[in-house]
């Protein structure tokens, strides 16, 4: 059986966390005629690196969009500061269910609940408190990961990589982080690709699914 989820919502907790958890399933989704939606919950203003303007991430975040050509309408940017979103467990939740309320979403991908850095355990947490009736799958970031369920996996090809790796390249802010590398992003769509037989996949965590 398949069960097709034709409007998903991305939470990333900052600009960036989409493209590297999920960006080529986000690419795949897209051509199968999927409306894709992105909500980054921070642009990160305080950890800016020095020389960059302030709003730098948002940026690169709209420029990013544009490479997977999703409309400026169907990006959600928030301003919640880095770090410390614990503080604004509440705001978040009311955020999330007024956004889900508007779009509707048939699935939800966020960061896994395992995800040891505390923005995103807190937008992982909330989202099940919020899209606790919706299908909701949680992407792998392996380097906030000590462990990681692979339950779900959505097979990829070259061209969903090429789009991937083109959408993470418009974040030349972040570029000297070590999984900025394309090289990173194909290798792990290709280990996760072995995983069952096919050439790429990307991986995920089954939180809940309707079918």
């Amino acid at each position: 059986m398949k069960t097709v989820k034709n409007k998903v919502l991305i939470l990333a907790p900052h600009t960036d966390d989409g493209e590297f958890g999920c960006g080529g399933t986000i690419a795949k989704f897209l051509e199968e005629g999927r409306k894709v939606y992105y909500v980054a919950f921070s642009t990160c203003r305080a950890s800016v690196p020095d020389g960059q303007p302030e709003d730098i991430l948002k940026i690169e975040l709209m420029k990013s969009m544009g490479i997977y050509k999703i409309p400026a309408d169907q990006v959600i940017v928030l301003d919640y500061p880095v770090r410390n979103f614990n503080s604004f467990r509440q705001n978040i939740l009311d955020d999330m269910i007024r956004i889900g309320n508007n779009i509707e979403p048939d699935l939800v991908l966020v960061p896994s609940v395992q995800d040891i850095h505390q923005d995103h355990n807190t937008i992982a947490k909330e989202a099940m408190r919020a899209f606790k009736k919706t299908s909701l799958l949680g992407y792998e970031l392996p380097w906030n990961n000590f462990s990681f369920n692979n339950q779900t996996y959505v097979v990829l090809e070259e061209k969903h990589i090429l789009k991937k790796i083109e959408a993470i390249s418009q974040y030349k802010s972040q570029n000297k982080r070590d999984y900025s590398d394309p090289d990173f992003t194909r290798g792990l769509a290709r280990a996760h690709g072995v995983q069952i037989g096919k050439k790429y996949a990307e991986v995920f965590e089954t939180i809940r699914w309707q079918i």
